[in-house]
């Protein structure tokens, strides 16, 4: 809108249309950043929004059963923000097993190391003392020899080591010669528009927040060691002998499930190229983060899917696991099904998975990373599938977009726990919303403590109970309500628009909130007010039946959609469905016109578990 005419309207008391009329709360460092022009109330980013990057040229060594791990990185950064940075901030997020860093709970011995320990450090190629960086700090901030200015870049060069826990959760040993190396390297934090350096602390319970880098990887290991990373493989021919890497060359084009190095095969110690170590080259473009699992014994399995019809692009699905482990035997063909199904246009969320491989990893986390997840065996097989599908849809929130997991962890686990449901009821049919109840709503629902209750926009840095709820089933709940009230194609038109908007950037709740309001052509703040911004839950009440009117409470305040099963006195049936809407002119109360007189009613909130289900039902 040009500036004189968004004057005018201001002058004359008028708004600009639908997200800047928006009534919701806006903390002052967020309404500072769209007073500056880095974003714009219409949902999209502003016309002086920026954010920084980097290159990454890293190498890491590691020779289990020995815990040292090595490395040494190179990194370009450039500031595209308008300010001069006196100082950078490092994120050393393996100090989290260091003694006296800060943790949201206790830990056994077993998993304290030393922590990063920094070798050398240099800037512009002048050498800096390494003292700087000690202490268990996951976040350092590195005073620069020299002012780097807007739109200028500077080199970074870091050597360190460090040794691999032996308590695995999201990175550590799975076993004595299996490692998953996640958040090994020191990295610059984000620097941002509405918070300047990201300082906050790992804490080992919240996730991450990262730029949009370009990585090349080498990962050095003995020879007989297989390596699956972030990124493409760019030596396979080098690192594998002849027929096995044939073998990999051969999934990127395959349907079927290849067998790309067996156990009995690794036993044999002749897959790899039998120098005393190899160097496995990696490169990724525009991911927030790489990591990197190796392993002298697990099973290696490949195949391909098309992922992009128009471009016929086929994305590679990997699985590296113990042979033992049952559920993992599945993993390529399940991983294969989910990349297609999430990148159908007729599915959700319908957008083309956007990187060339995927590898699931058998650990102990159940956590994603860009083109990797590091999940646990499971019993049931279907189960197993439904945490891979979630790790994986994870791509999009926050890979895809550049989620502050930190801060704003229901941007990405809200919206990875509704695709979960939506693709596990193509898997499973009816059995995936019992899941999604059992899972995700019940233990919820069920428990009044106060935390539970705190507004979704609570930061997610802040909260320790009721951060699972606050981070997965209630966003989900509510995005899953306003697709309800949009209808699909409405509520995908707005999705897609949101995405498109925010791929490769930073958005933030308001973000999201005004870009849906533009996208749809309605004012969303009511809804969005309602489920994010108060101490609601989910209870409704029938509050009485008066000739053909019925009364609904409620009394929870959330805006949910539910079904009203009707038994008429003439001995018919219905089930009217009510979309959230009806709790848009009065959040505490509605009424419904029945077609006839009612003999009984019970209100039913399906995926919408309610606190108190006596007053659900009313019989004349």
């Amino acid at each position: 809108m040009p500036r004189i005419l968004l004057a005018l309207l201001l002058l004359a008391g008028l708004a600009p249309p639908a997200a800047a009329q928006s009534s919701l709360y806006m903390p002052r460092d967020i309404k500072a950043a769209y007073a500056r022009g880095t974003r714009a109330l219409d949902g999209r980013p502003g016309p002086r929004y920026w954010q920084n990057r980097a290159r990454y040229d890293i190498t890491v060594q590691a020779a289990p059963p020995a815990r040292d791990v090595r490395g040494r990185e190179q990194i370009v950064y450039t500031n595209n923000s308008p300010d001069t940075l006196k100082q950078v901030v490092f994120r050393i997020i393996a100090n989290i097993h260091q003694p006296g860093a800060a943790r949201d709970g206790d830990v056994a011995p077993a998993y304290l190391t030393e922590g990063v320990q920094i070798d050398s450090f240099a800037v512009a190629g002048q050498a800096q003392d390494p003292k700087t960086w000690r202490g268990p700090a996951t976040a350092k901030a590195v005073k620069l020899p020299k002012p780097l200015l807007p739109h200028d870049s500077v080199r970074f060069s870091v050597v360190w080591h460090y040794n691999a826990s032996t308590v695995s959760g999201r990175e550590g040993m799975i076993d004595q010669t299996t490692y998953f190396l996640a958040y090994c390297y020191p990295r610059v934090a984000v620097y941002d528009d509405y918070n300047g350096w990201d300082r906050l602390p790992f804490v080992d319970s919240k996730e991450f927040y990262n730029d949009f880098n370009d990585y090349t990887l080498r990962v050095r290991v003995p020879a007989n060691y297989l390596v699956w990373a972030t990124g493409v493989l760019q030596n396979a021919d080098k690192v594998l002998q002849p027929a096995y890497a044939r073998r990999l060359k051969k999934a990127l084009k395959s349907d079927e499930v290849i067998h790309v190095a067996t156990a009995a095969e690794l036993a044999q110690k002749n897959v790899t190229a039998q120098n005393p170590f190899n160097t496995w080259l990696f490169t990724a473009r525009e991911v927030p983060d790489v990591t990197f699992g190796l392993s002298d014994h697990y099973v290696w399995d490949a195949g391909s899917v098309v992922v992009d019809a128009k471009a016929k692009r086929r994305a590679l699905m990997q699985a590296a696991y113990a042979e033992k482990t049952v559920d993992f035997r599945e993993s390529v063909k399940n991983g294969q099904y989910a990349l297609g199904w999430f990148s159908d246009p007729k599915n959700w969320p319908g957008v083309a998975y956007p990187y060339p491989t995927m590898t699931a990893f058998q650990g102990f986390a159940d956590m994603e990373y860009p083109m990797m997840v590091n999940d646990s065996p499971q019993d049931d097989p279907a189960f197993a599938q439904f945490v891979q599908d979630h790790e994986i849809v994870h791509t999009y929130f926050p890979f895809y977009m550049g989620i502050n997991e930190s801060r704003y962890a229901y941007m990405d686990e809200g919206w990875a726990t509704t695709f979960e449901l939506l693709i596990g009821r193509a898997e499973r049919g009816a059995a995936a919303d019992e899941l999604y109840r059992k899972f995700r709503v019940e233990r919820y629902i069920k428990d009044p403590a106060t935390a539970e209750d705190l507004p979704i926009i609570t930061p997610s840095s802040e909260l320790k109970a009721g951060y699972g709820n606050n981070a997965y089933g209630k966003p989900s709940l509510s995005y899953l309500a306003l697709k309800d009230m949009l209808g699909d194609e409405l509520f995908k038109k707005c999705l897609h628009e949101y995405m498109d908007r925010w791929h490769g950037k930073h958005p933030i709740p308001w973000d999201f909130f005004n870009s849906m309001s533009n996208a749809s052509g309605q004012d969303l703040s009511w809804f969005f007010q309602n489920w994010f911004f108060t101490n609601n839950y989910i209870d409704l009440a029938v509050g009485g039946v008066t000739g053909t009117t019925l009364t609904v409470q409620n009394v929870g305040g959330f805006a949910i959609p539910f079904d009203v099963e009707v038994e008429y006195t003439d001995g018919s049936k219905a089930t009217l469905h009510q979309s959230p809407a009806i709790w848009q002119a009065n959040q505490r109360q509605a009424t419904i016109t029945l077609p006839k007189e009612a003999k009984s009613v019970a209100l039913q909130g399906g995926l919408y578990l309610d606190a108190t289900e006596k007053d659900n039902v009313w019989r004349r």
